[in-house]
């Protein structure tokens, strides 16, 4: 019985060593044996897959590269979108400023139709809309146009303290502005800059066509060579003569001193005291650039202008059209050559013409140079006057000068002829700007008048 039993365990393990054995053979087969075993269908399913693969990476490198060439598409086109809208923008600003009076004028049905400029300094505004029906000075400026100038203002600032000019400016070298607006097409604006004690200056013109501010021109202006030649036509007001010889002498001689003065005396009673007043002048201030001219006849403004005018035999002179009651200072004498040039602009300024002052101090008369207060009850703007100009004596010459045979008003020089400039290019005939100004530095003194 134990002898069975124990066969059996023999038997038993025989068997579990076998299946061992089985198991290990089984595990230790070679991989090269397994994959030949493996279905023919499973390799072509994988070689399938791996070419699917392929093909996608191909066709998401293809998508790349054109989604980077759509953007650079569409970056090129949103600049040139930008560089034709800036075309259309900048052909369209250029011609708002050819069809404005910068640099060519319009031809005028009269002297009314003539666009004033308006005078500001950094804190005033001098205007002549609606003439006599306002203020003459606005003060305090209105916020919208302060903020207006002052844009302007430091504009021309912005531009001259570029390193290039290796000046400083800062609004204290800001000597005077003028501007105007032509309602269909902007404002232009006219700046001019001076360093203390410097001869020359420095202008810059902008022009703002209901858009942003635009530079139009910067120049520099010297103005130390240039003479004016005042033209005076005198008749027999010797006493009011000597005044002016007296203003002249402080405003002309002593702090500009670069003027002629031409008087055109009509008639012979009152030669020696005008020859005598001039002779003390001369010798007092030590000063020869005087013309006497008398003519037999009635007094004539504009004759007298005329004769003055044609009397100079040199080179082109700037003419100052001036009248024994007018007051000036040096500063307007700049002025008048800042806002003149041969063949292109004439300047007509309007000046204030003042009250009796009798009636405005009374008993208590300050000297000339304080009497010119620009406020309502002391003066008014005489805009309605064309008689005060500055203008060179070639264009004066070219218009023909005075009518002094026919009805011409006898103040107005001939505006509507105002000397053409050179074509443009084109068609059309253009004409010089004419600088309207209302001038804070030119009076007219009140003269009693015998009834």
């Amino acid at each position: 019985m134990q002898r069975r039993w124990f066969l059996g365990k023999r038997v038993i393990c025989a068997l579990l060593f076998c299946f061992v054995l089985l198991l290990y053979r089984q595990a230790c087969r070679s991989p090269s044996q397994t994959r030949s075993r493996r279905p023919a269908g499973e390799d072509a399913f994988k070689a399938l897959l791996q070419q699917h693969e392929r093909s996608y990476l191909q066709h998401s490198r293809n998508l790349t590269r054109r989604i980077s060439q759509l953007r650079a598409e569409l970056q090129r086109s949103a600049v040139e979108l930008e560089e034709h809208s800036q075309s259309e923008l900048e052909e369209f600003l250029q011609k708002q400023l050819r069809r404005a009076e910068v640099f060519t004028g319009e031809r005028l049905l009269n002297e009314f139709a003539v666009l004033p400029f308006e005078t500001f300094t950094l804190r005033r505004v001098y205007q002549l809309e609606s003439g006599l029906a306002r203020l003459p000075v606005e003060s305090p400026v209105r916020q919208d146009r302060r903020n207006e100038l002052n844009e302007a203002l430091e504009a021309a600032l912005h531009l001259l303290n570029e390193p290039q000019h290796r000046r400083i400016y800062s609004p204290q070298h800001f000597y005077e502005g003028i501007f105007r607006t032509e309602r269909d097409k902007g404002t232009l604006y006219d700046l001019t800059f001076r360093e203390n004690g410097a001869p020359d200056f420095r202008r810059l013109v902008f022009f703002r066509p209901f858009a942003p501010l635009m530079k139009v021109k910067e120049e520099l202006m010297d103005a130390s060579q240039i003479l004016i030649n005042i033209i005076l036509p005198l008749a027999d007001t010797v006493d009011t003569f000597r005044q002016f010889v007296q203003h002249f002498s402080d405003a002309c001689i002593h702090q500009d001193g670069r003027t002629h003065l031409t008087v055109v005396l009509f008639g012979s009673e009152k030669m020696h005291e005008v020859k005598r007043i001039l002779d003390v002048m001369s010798r007092r201030m030590k000063y020869r650039n005087v013309t006497l001219i008398r003519l037999n006849e009635a007094f004539s403004r504009r004759r007298g202008l005329d004769a003055g005018a044609r009397a100079w035999k040199r080179s082109n002179v700037l003419l100052f059209f001036c009248d024994v009651n007018v007051r000036f200072s040096a500063e307007f004498l700049n002025s008048c050559r800042m806002n003149t040039e041969p063949g292109k602009k004439v300047f007509y300024p309007v000046m204030f013409s003042l009250y009796n002052p009798e009636v405005i101090y009374g008993q208590h008369i300050p000297s000339a140079e304080d009497q010119l207060v620009i406020k309502k009850d002391f003066g008014f703007w005489k805009d309605f006057d064309f008689g005060t100009t500055c203008q060179y004596r070639s264009d004066f010459i070219n218009t023909g000068g005075f009518d002094v045979k026919g009805g011409a008003t006898e103040d107005v020089p001939s505006l509507q002829e105002v000397p053409p400039q050179q074509s443009d290019g084109g068609s059309r005939s253009v004409t010089q700007p004419v600088s309207r100004v209302a001038s804070n530095r030119l009076s007219r003194a009140f003269i009693q008048r015998d009834l």
